[in-house]
C-alpha cells in the first residue's frame, strides 16, 4: 500500500509519454489537478488527447498545455472560457470532439465500469450524432456513445488516505469520481493525506481500489472562472 504514496507530482507522473490519452478531473476551474497539470507542462509531453469537462482558461488549468501546443485533441463539453482554444481550433492546430456534458460524464463512467458503449437520446438529430449508430427504442431514437478509458487519469480530491480512499468537496465531486475509475493508471493529488483508517468509511466517495498513485499537493490557487461582484 505504501507503494501508492509518492512525494510529489513529478515523481508520480514519471512515465507519462507523448501521444497518451489523459482524463482530467474538475469542473470549470474547481477541483482541477493543478499540480499534475503544471508538471505535465514542465515535462513538455506532446500530442496528448485530453478528456475533460473544460479546457481551463488561457493561462490556467489545461490552458497551460494549450499554450505550449502539447494537446493534439480535446474531448470536452464546454470550452467557452478559453480564447486560445478557439484560435487553435479555427487554425486547424487542435482537434475537437464536442460532447454533451451529461453524456461526457457517462462516457467516462462507462469506461471505468468496463462498458463499451450505451444509447442516449441526447444529441440525436444534431452534429453530435453524425457518423454514429442510431437505434429506436419504444418509438424514440437513441445514439450510440462509446465509453472512454484513459492511459492516465488525473484527479484532485480534498482528502485521501494512503490506500487511495478519497473524499471530494462540493462541486469538485462533479467529474473527479468518474475520472478516478477510468484511467489505466489513476494519479490523485489531495489537499490532506491521512493514515489508513482515519477516514469515516461512510464518507468515502471513491474507494482506493481505483487509485494507483497518490500524493499531497501544494500551492493551490483555486481560481474563480468568472467573478461577479455586486455593486453597492
Amino acid at each position: 500500500m505504501n507503494k501508492k504514496v509518492f512525494q510529489d507530482a513529478k515523481s508520480a507522473l514519471f512515465d507519462v509519454k507523448d501521444g497518451m490519452t489523459l482524463i482530467v478531473g474538475g469542473f470549470g476551474l474547481c477541483g482541477i489537478p493543478e499540480n499534475c497539470i503544471a508538471t505535465l507542462r514542465d515535462m513538455n509531453v506532446k500530442n496528448l488527447t485530453c478528456v475533460s469537462n473544460n479546457a481551463g482558461v488561457d493561462d490556467f488549468g489545461l490552458g497551460q498545455l494549450l499554450q505550449q501546443r502539447q494537446v493534439k485533441k480535446m474531448i470536452s463539453s464546454y470550452v467557452g472560457e478559453n480564447a486560445l482554444f478557439e484560435k487553435l481550433y479555427m487554425n486547424g492546430e487542435l482537434e475537437l470532439e464536442f460532447c454533451p456534458q451529461g453524456t461526457l460524464a457517462e462516457r467516462i463512467r462507462a469506461g471505468g465500469a468496463g462498458i463499451a458503449g450505451f444509447y442516449t437520446p441526447t444529441g440525436v438529430g444534431t452534429l453530435v450524432a453524425e457518423g454514429k449508430e442510431i437505434k429506436t427504442f419504444d418509438g424514440r431514437e437513441y445514439v450510440l456513445e462509446r465509453g472512454i478509458k484513459g492511459d492516465f487519469a488525473f484527479v484532485k480530491a480534498w482528502k485521501g488516505d494512503k490506500f487511495g480512499n478519497l473524499i471530494f468537496r462540493k462541486t469538485a465531486r462533479n467529474f473527479n469520481p468518474m475520472a478516478a475509475t477510468a484511467g489505466k493508471i489513476t494519479v490523485v493529488e489531495v489537499e490532506e493525506l491521512v493514515e489508513i483508517g482515519e477516514l469515516d468509511p461512510d464518507q468515502i466517495h471513491t474507494p482506493g481500489v481505483y487509485v494507483q498513485r497518490i500524493f499531497k499537493g501544494s500551492g493551490y490557487e483555486k481560481r474563480i472562472e468568472q467573478r461577479t461582484i455586486q455593486k453597492d
